[in-house]
């Protein structure tokens, strides 16, 4: 069972929706509030109250100064009792993930710097997972399982999903996909903690109220011997997004949306922090979405309040002990932009660019040839299923799609307007 120490939910900005001045949804009808600007819009016509229940401290102890959520991670992970960004912090980690692509070289790495027979900092901090090059006959690809599976058996990894038949998916027990999701469904994302990962969007952890980032091959195999690493406490961004979310979207709609509006370098070495009753209403799967992306606008992590939401998540997948943190009431943000999201029409990104952001029906002329379904931002099981639901409801030729949905495959063909399926496994 995690942790019974639960703060309540941060405070959300309600948005009059009729006073937003929107006779109609485009690319641009959203709006930003930066921070060196304080009056608000006089299209808003009320804001809620900030919640007045009492939160108990953070474990970095008495606040002297306001802190984003990001700084007060990096706080306690650091021992300070307060940061600011642009400082320099020797931060714990409390987990290191690596996989099949990046972890051979990271083993080279610390192999190297700290000898031949050194170990690990702390064997049940590592999580270590096969993920990209499994299903392959090429044996250079599957050396790389072989190094990571090796080095597990030296060190004593307590957490390696690993695979070992190749020719049989159901016969690996261990395996769990993505690593990013296996993270999440492993119980390894906990509010308050700091992940590191050698991929880009271990930045999705950071749906759960977690400081999450990822770090080259050097990094990792210094955190590897050192269990620390050294960070720069960046500024953040805030985006409030409010307003009932229609059925027909989807957290990759909003991610796009905020990418096109400050582009795919407007968050450059910045945290990125979603509030507001629409990210409230979010599952935890779409809230990593959110956070997935961050890396398109080259934040350096995103971050989600946890709430209700994510401890009933994390119910069933972990028993450590964590403590979450929240931003104070009068933390000091770069720039804060505000969305009704009750307005927003589904987008896409053209190429080539996430922040090549379009009305999916300004797009409704495109010829698709192919179509495909997975991977970091858009691999979990709640994907799948809106992904089948479109499919269903509106393929009118004979389609197949082949795709991997909680360890089994599943092949779904559509045959004309009776929207006749197979589900095989």
């Amino acid at each position: 069972m995690a942790s019974s120490t639960i703060a309540p939910t941060p405070t959300s900005f309600m948005l009059s929706k009729n006073d937003l001045g929107f006779s109609a949804f485009s690319a641009t009808s959203l709006f930003s509030i930066p921070e060196s600007r304080r009056t608000v819009s006089k299209k808003i016509c009320s804001l809620m109250a900030p919640q007045q229940s009492e939160r108990k401290p953070s474990t970095t102890g008495s606040v002297k100064t306001a802190m984003t959520m990001t700084e007060k991670i990096l706080a306690r992970a650091s021992e300070k009792t307060q940061l600011s960004p642009g400082e320099n912090v020797w931060a714990n980690v409390d987990i290191l993930m690596t996989h099949d692509v990046t972890g051979p070289g990271s083993i080279g790495i610390f192999k190297k710097e700290f000898g031949e027979n050194a170990k690990v900092c702390d064997r049940e901090k590592i999580v270590i997972i096969p993920d990209h090059y499994i299903f392959t006959s090429d044996e250079r690809a599957n050396r790389n399982v072989d190094i990571l599976r090796d080095f597990c058996m030296e060190q004593n990894i307590k957490y390696f999903y690993d695979i070992k038949d190749l020719s049989n998916f159901k016969a690996n027990p261990d395996y769990k996909g993505v690593c990013h999701i296996a993270l999440a469904q492993e119980g390894h994302c906990r509010p308050g903690e700091v992940l590191l990962g050698t991929d880009s969007h271990t930045c999705t952890a950071g749906a759960f109220g977690q400081f999450a980032t990822g770090i080259g091959n050097t990094d990792e195999g210094f955190v590897l011997g050192a269990g620390k690493l050294l960070l720069k406490v960046p500024p953040t961004l805030r985006f409030v997004m409010d307003g009932e979310m229609p059925s027909y979207l989807l957290a990759k709609d909003l991610i796009l949306q905020i990418i096109g509006e400050i582009s795919v370098s407007g968050a450059t070495y910045k945290s990125m922090e979603f509030v507001g009753t629409t990210v409230e209403s979010l599952t935890m799967e779409e809230r990593m979405t959110l956070c997935s992306m961050v890396i398109e606008a080259g934040g350096k992590n995103g971050v989600v309040s946890p709430d209700s939401t994510t401890y009933k998540y994390l119910e069933d997948k972990t028993s450590v002990v964590y403590e979450p943190v929240y931003s104070d009431e009068q933390a000091r943000f770069l720039s804060e932009y505000r969305f009704d999201i009750s307005k927003l029409e589904p987008l896409v990104a053209k190429p080539y660019s996430p922040d090549n952001r379009a009305l999916a029906r300004e797009c409704k002329d495109v010829k698709i040839d192919r179509v495909y379904i997975g991977s970091c931002t858009g691999g979990k099981t709640e994907d799948f299923m809106a992904a089948a639901k479109v499919f269903l409801a509106s393929v009118r030729t004979h389609i197949s799609l082949l795709y991997m949905l909680d360890n089994s495959f599943l092949l779904i063909r559509w045959h004309g307007l009776k929207s006749k399926y197979n589900v095989l496994f």
